[in-house]
């Protein structure tokens, strides 16, 4: 005697193609709380945000409004910051130039230093880690006295390169302690295995190991940028002329002895966020896996 088996509709359904999924339930009240949690906490922060915006708008005869906002919207302070005796447009130049400076020369000297003490165990190299971490421990404000004697000298005032220089130096340890713990968790053995079918050691640095550890170098990366971009103490430092300082220094401009000007000062600092937005949203995927994958411990 045979036995037949049967399924169920459900069953058939499931297993014919492009046939209905069955309805989803509603979410619990765990996964409701976890996003309206995550909208909350991202509104607290998004509002000082919309506040400048609002600000920005305001007329001068409106400052003092109490209300949320203005009766009349006044674009033009987002225009007028780059006409007239402005030179905020020289100063966003600046301000690229120096964080892009700094973050390749960064990059440039971090990258052997990390590689070179993930591989070799030579002798002082816990030494030199740690001493790399204590550097992380001065501030530019408690140096910033022999840092303008220094650039005195050497010519560095009112220059770009001083501010590379400087903006390079106070990022470099944080970005050889990230690259250093990445290139560590990279096995050497592929290195080896690259080397085996012909490439030399820089070949095989190339084209292994950067691919390999291209999030830990965005994470140094964005870092570094971000940290010249709102650098202030040294620029306001090593600059003494409005049309040579960085954005970070042109927008404390518009703070005065008696008034403020609100508006400008919101338009131009909001303008100045563009771009740091713009690169963040280009490589915020790698910024993610470098900090989730073992680059900062």
């Amino acid at each position: 005697m045979t036995a037949v088996t049967t399924s169920s509709p459900t069953a058939r359904r499931d297993r014919v193609p492009g046939a209905p999924k069955p309805p989803r339930g509603l979410p619990g009240v765990r996964k409701i709380a976890l996003i309206g949690g995550a909208y909350l906490i991202a509104l607290i922060f998004i509002t000082p945000y919309i506040e400048m915006f609002l600000t920005a708008l305001r007329p001068v005869n409106e400052t003092s409004d109490p209300t949320i906002i203005p009766k009349h919207l006044q674009w033009s302070n987002f225009t007028t910051v780059f006409s007239g005796d402005s030179s905020f447009g020289t100063n966003m130049r600046i301000t690229l130039e120096v964080a892009f400076g700094a973050t390749f020369l960064v990059l440039l000297v971090a990258l052997p230093a990390a590689y070179y003490t993930a591989r070799k165990k030579f002798r002082g190299r816990k030494a030199f880690l740690l001493l790399v971490l204590v550097t992380q421990m001065f501030q530019p404000t408690a140096m910033v006295v022999g840092i303008y004697g220094e650039m005195r000298d050497l010519g560095g005032i009112n220059s770009v390169w001083a501010l590379v220089v400087v903006d390079a130096g106070f990022n470099l340890a944080f970005a050889v302690w990230i690259l250093s713990a990445y290139f560590a968790a990279i096995p050497v053995e592929l290195e080896q295995a690259a080397m085996i079918d012909g490439a030399t050691r820089l070949g095989a640095f190339r084209r292994v190991t950067i691919p390999l550890a291209m999030p830990g170098i965005v994470t140094a990366l964005i870092f570094t940028f971000i940290a010249a971009w709102n650098e202030f103490i040294v620029a306001l430092t090593l600059t003494t002329s409005p049309d040579k300082a960085p954005f970070s220094v042109a927008v404390d401009n518009y703070i005065g002895q008696y008034t403020v000007d609100y508006g400008h000062l919101f338009a131009s600092t909001l303008i100045a966020t563009i771009p740091v937005i713009v690169l963040f949203g280009l490589i915020e995927r790698r910024v993610v896996d470098g900090l989730t994958a073992g680059s900062i411990k």
